[in-house]
């Protein structure tokens, strides 16, 4: 079975987290393999969640001007074209790259420019998603979801919040109240740190319709029907779960629990860089640990189109593309 070829829908990817080592090479000249791996690799099994996100850093650090960030997003068309990747939702947060001059506006507009670029140059179609993080202000929150309904029309659709789950949500209520009366579609990472509780805290104080992660949900039954019930989907990143301690091995996951359940899931990379990881080799893992065929990756990306932040006529041509390939 050729999962390579298979067309597949990524909806939790940080741009970020998701730097080449040919681009990391252009941005920061000179540096070798055995650097770029140490600075931009997080290890196999992260003492925690943190050090997982630390290796963010050095990439944020390469995105803070509007020419490295066109660079950085089209080079991660070209790793989603390698994987078949047919629509993919591109997430970051806006306000980490303004450390050199650049407004937060101007770089939501390189984003977005670029990633019309990059839909043009290999006819992926593409969606950005802002977020906020745990450890900023209200007033960064609220900068940052008005910022998604400033760029309404372009291909800026969703909001997120991210970073340390261990951190309370009170600065970011006010945000996610905002994008609800404002219709802005949002998810919000939980239940990866944290247990069950985490989900329960997003879902009743921020109203996402996707969670991202959301895996530690299966500690709880009833939570668990709740989604169901709900239609609310879960992102799910089974190596990145592996690599911040959540599950020993990809063998150990339960994704296929939450399969199995009927509840809405999609299959991530998270971070291609960060996590070493491609979404063929997500794919061909399942495959692997839990014989997961065509038929269950047709149904992921069915759930995933479902849940994307695109219009309908979009959902509908990319379920034109999924089941001429799988069927």
């Amino acid at each position: 079975m050729n999962l390579k070829s298979l067309p597949k829908i990524e909806l939790h990817l940080h741009l970020d987290c998701s730097l080449s080592f040919d681009v990391v090479k252009q941005l920061r000249p000179g540096i070798t393999q055995e650097q770029y791996k140490s600075d931009f690799i997080a290890p196999t099994n992260c003492s925690s969640l943190d050090e997982y996100l630390k290796c963010a850093q050095e990439p944020i650090a390469l995105m803070q001007s509007k020419e490295q960030l066109e660079m950085v997003t089209l080079d991660l068309f070209q790793q989603l074209k390698k994987d078949h990747v047919i629509y993919a939702e591109i997430r970051f947060a806006p306000l980490q790259h303004c450390k050199k001059g650049l407004t937060a506006e101007e770089v939501v507009q390189a984003v977005d420019e670029a990633t019309a670029k990059g839909i043009n140059e290999t006819g992926i179609e593409a969606r950005i998603i802002l977020c906020t993080l745990r450890h900023f202000t209200e007033e960064q929150s609220m900068q940052t979801v008005r910022l998604v309904e400033q760029f309404k029309g372009s291909r800026v659709t969703g909001f997120d919040i991210a970073a340390d789950e261990t951190l309370p949500i009170d600065n970011h209520i006010k945000a996610f109240e905002y994008a609800d009366r404002n219709n802005i579609p949002c998810t919000a990472h939980a239940g990866e740190a944290c247990g069950a509780e985490s989900v329960r805290d997003v879902l009743q104080n921020f109203y996402p319709s996707r969670i991202g992660h959301g895996v530690r949900s299966l500690e709880d039954d009833t939570l668990m029907d709740h989604l169901k019930q709900q239609d609310i989907h879960l992102e799910v990143c089974p190596t990145s779960n592996v690599q911040t301690g959540i599950y020993d091995s990809v063998a150990n996951h339960r994704v296929n629990e939450i399969y199995e359940r009927g509840n809405s899931l999609s299959i991530n990379t998270d971070g291609r860089t960060i996590s070493n990881v491609s979404l063929n080799e997500e794919y061909s893992s399942l495959n692997k640990h839990f014989n997961w065929e065509p038929e269950h990756f047709l149904r992921v990306n069915h759930h995933a189109i479902d849940a994307a932040f695109c219009d309908e006529e979009t959902k509908e041509t990319l379920r034109k593309k999924i089941d001429s390939v799988y069927h």
